[in-house]
C-alpha cells in the first residue's frame, strides 16, 4: 500500500485557522474575566459554554499547526487579562456580548468552510458551525426570556406580488420612497451593533493604561454614537421604532485587559463594521443609503488605520502568514 500524499494547508485554510486562533485566545481572556463577576446562573452557563468552545478551538488549531509544523501564534494569554479587576459590565451586557460573538462566529465559520479544501479542515468548521448555532440559539432564547432581545421593527405583511415600475425606486433624494424590508433590516442591525459598541468602548476607555489608547477609545465611542444617531434618524423618518439605549459600564478604572488586547478587540470590531456596511451598501437600492454607507465605511477605515498604526508602533500587531517575497529572494541570490 502506498502512503497517502501529504496535502499542505492552502493559504485560505492557513489564514482562517490563524485568525480563529487569534480571535479565540482573545475571547478566552474576555470570558474568563466575565466569569469572575457574573451573578445570573443562566448567563453564567452560557458564558461557560462559550469559553469551552473557544478553548476547544484553540486546542484543535494547535494540534493542526504542530502537525503541519506551523509556528503557533502568540495570540493572547493570561498576561492580557487581570482576573482580579472589578466588574466592568453588567450581566445583561455579558449576554449580549456572547450573542454578538456567536453571530460573528457563524459568519466566520461559514466563510472558512466554504474556502477550505482539505476534508479535516472542512470537518472542523462544520462542527464549529453546529456549536456556534447552539450558542447563538441559547443566547437568543435567554435574551427573549429576559425581555431584552431587541427585535427589528414590524411592517405590514405583503398581500400581493408587486414589481418595480420606475427608476424612482432607486432614488433617495427629494421625494424618497419608504424603506424596504432589506434596508430596514440592515439599518436596524447596524444600529444595534453600534449601540453595543458604544458600551464596549466606554468601558475600554476607562481601563486602558496609556493615554493614547484611552483617547483612541473615546474617539471610537464618539464615532459609534454618531452612527447610532444616523441610523436612528433613518428609522424615525419612516415612522419606525428606533432603540437608542445602551448600558452604562461600571465606574471601575482598574486595568482589566492589556492595551494590546483592547486595541486588537477594537480592530476586530472595525473590520466587522466595514464588512457589515459593505454588505448593506450592496443590498440597499436607495441611493442616499449608498452614500451614507460609503462615508461611514470611510470613517471607520480611517479610524482603523490609525488604530493599526498605534499597534505597530507599540509592537502589538502580530503578523499573519504571508507569501514569500520573490523579488527579495532573487536579489539576495544575485548579491551572493
Amino acid at each position: 500500500m502506498h502512503a497517502e500524499p501529504k496535502i499542505n494547508l492552502t493559504s485560505s485554510e492557513l489564514n482562517n485557522l490563524w485568525s480563529n486562533y487569534m480571535n479565540d485566545t482573545l475571547a478566552i481572556s474576555v470570558f474568563n474575566h466575565y466569569l469572575q463577576h457574573v451573578d445570573d446562573n443562566e448567563i453564567r452557563s452560557i458564558l461557560e459554554f462559550a469559553l469551552q468552545l473557544s478553548e476547544s478551538h484553540v486546542q484543535k488549531i494547535t494540534e493542526i499547526f504542530k502537525k503541519e509544523q506551523v509556528a503557533i501564534p502568540l495570540g493572547f494569554t493570561e498576561k492580557d487579562v487581570n482576573l482580579q479587576a472589578p466588574r466592568l459590565y453588567n450581566d445583561m451586557f455579558y449576554l449580549t456580548y456572547v450573542y454578538n460573538q456567536a453571530k460573528l462566529g457563524l459568519h466566520s465559520y461559514t466563510v472558512a468552510l466554504s474556502t477550505s479544501a482539505r476534508a479535516d479542515i472542512r470537518q472542523f468548521y462544520s462542527e464549529n458551525n453546529l456549536t456556534s448555532t447552539e450558542l447563538f440559539n441559547r443566547s437568543s432564547d435567554l435574551l427573549l426570556k429576559k425581555g431584552i432581545f431587541l427585535r427589528a421593527p414590524f411592517i405590514p405583511m405583503p398581500e400581493k406580488v408587486e414589481f418595480v415600475q420606475h427608476q424612482g425606486f432607486l432614488s433617495g433624494f427629494g421625494d424618497k420612497r419608504p424603506l424596504n424590508s432589506i434596508e430596514i433590516s440592515n439599518i436596524f442591525f447596524n444600529l444595534i451593533r453600534n449601540i453595543t459598541g458604544v458600551t464596549q468602548l466606554i468601558g475600554f476607555s476607562q481601563v486602558a493604561q496609556s493615554q493614547e489608547v484611552r483617547d483612541y477609545m473615546v474617539r471610537g465611542k464618539e464615532i459609534a454614537q454618531k452612527h447610532v444617531q444616523i441610523f436612528n434618524t433613518l428609522l424615525t423618518e419612516n415612522d419606525l421604532p428606533a432603540p437608542n439605549l445602551w448600558d452604562t459600564p461600571r465606574d471601575s478604572s482598574v486595568v482589566t485587559f492589556s492595551d494590546k488586547l483592547i486595541m486588537s478587540h477594537v480592530e476586530a470590531m472595525n473590520a466587522a463594521g466595514i464588512g457589515y456596511y459593505g454588505v448593506s451598501l450592496g443590498s440597499s437600492p436607495r441611493k442616499d443609503l449608498g452614500v451614507d454607507y460609503s462615508r461611514l465605511m470611510l470613517e471607520i477605515a480611517q479610524y482603523a488605520e490609525d488604530g493599526a498604526n498605534i499597534m505597530i508602533k507599540n509592537g502589538w500587531m502580530e503578523k499573519p502568514p504571508q507569501a514569500p517575497d520573490r523579488q527579495a529572494i532573487a536579489k539576495n541570490k544575485n548579491e551572493r
